[in-house]
């Protein structure tokens, strides 16, 4: 059995070195930011999150704009900081 080695990165979301994501999970350029600069704890948060999100707003996935209005929350609470 092979050993798997962690990804370690610096996690901006909370400003510390921490285990990084196995995979990117979200496409195209965010994802690779998330990918380099979210620690899979930080992800997690979001995902919390995101779900309280999703069940308060009464939000649809299948409709672009409802989204849309989750990925701008999430660039809001993983980068809240960050000038992009």
């Amino acid at each position: 059995m092979k050993k798997k080695y962690k990804r370690i990165i610096f996690c901006f979301f909370l400003k510390k070195e921490e285990e990084g994501l196995e995979y990117p999970f979200f496409p195209g350029k965010t994802g690779q930011k998330i990918y380099q600069e979210i620690s899979k704890k930080a992800w997690s948060f979001w995902l919390i999150q995101q779900t309280k999100i999703i069940n308060e707003k009464k939000l649809n996935m299948f409709l672009e704009k409802d989204r849309a209005y989750i990925k701008r929350k999430m660039k809001k609470f993983l980068f809240h900081n960050k000038k992009n």
